[in-house]
């Protein structure tokens, strides 16, 4: 059954077959398509981002990923039983030659699995793009739904596992699986990246193990994760922050003051 988008209106199914004019698709309907592993690194060695952005929203490699991002939009939640979910691998997004980038450890369910854009539709993503806007990183303090108007400033987001895991918890071959998506978008955005925030223990330990795959001279032993940590390596600062989860934000772990601290360090190493 499809049902209309909330911005356009226009019908779409659960999940969103890709190129069938959902805000933001990379995608198009002769995109190809992994279904394993080994083909995940054959088809993300692509030199061109738009490309990889493409490919990962449509990746099959990780047959327990897929059941359950697939039974979420089917099912939904009874808030958004109205809505069609994209259902999909979340892509990175945001500037194509960014100063900053954000990294994260994967989409939520009824977030990101919604609207088809990372850390959008869910409490985390309140938090974060709120803050983006109140430092000078984003045009607007909401980030509702692909399609929305929302654009970032010479920051981009990319998280560690693109599909929404079953209690937001990816297995070890599910981030090796995807970790090749990961290396080559982080390749991509380095010449112009500058400072990188780990929101995450998962997400800063990911992005360790890409620079170090990438051949970046990871100290060792590795550095701490922490928040408002800072590790130099190579032209990079790397930046520790609590996630926004509402864990975290509901207890006071992670303030709104932490986090625009965190980011307009970053804002400030990048030169912005």
């Amino acid at each position: 059954m499809k049902l209309p988008h909330p911005l356009t209106g226009e019908l779409f199914e659960s999940p969103v077959p890709p190129g069938s004019g959902w805000p933001e698709d990379p995608a198009v309907r002769g995109t190809p398509v992994a279904h394993s592993a080994a083909q995940v690194v054959e088809l993300a060695a692509t030199g061109e981002l738009a490309e990889l952005e493409a490919r990962v929203s449509v990746c099959r490699a990780c047959s327990r990923l897929v059941e359950w991002r697939e039974e979420v939009a089917l099912g939904k939640r009874k808030s958004f039983a109205d809505q069609p979910y994209w259902g999909r691998p979340i892509a990175g997004w945001g500037a194509a030659e960014p100063r900053i980038l954000i990294a994260g450890l994967a989409p939520a369910a009824h977030g990101g699995n919604r609207t088809g854009r990372v850390f959008t539709g869910d409490r985390s993503g309140d938090w974060l793009f709120a803050a983006l806007h109140r430092v000078g990183l984003a045009n607007q303090p909401t980030s509702e739904h692909a399609g929305d108007g929302l654009h970032l400033i010479a920051t981009r987001m990319i998280a560690a596992v693109r599909c929404a895991p079953p209690a937001n918890t990816p297995t070890p071959e599910e981030r090796d699986t995807c970790a090749p998506w990961f290396r080559s978008e982080l390749q991509l955005a380095l010449p112009t990246t500058r400072a990188i925030v780990c929101l995450g223990k998962f997400g800063y330990d990911a992005l360790l193990n890409a620079l170090a795959s990438l051949g970046a001279a990871v100290p060792k032993p590795r550095p701490k994760f922490g928040h408002a940590v800072e590790h130099r390596i190579g032209n990079l600062t790397v930046l520790g922050c609590f996630h926004p989860s509402q864990q975290n934000t509901f207890t006071g772990k992670l303030t709104a003051d932490m986090l625009d601290a965190v980011l307009s360090r970053a804002k400030s190493l990048a030169g912005l």
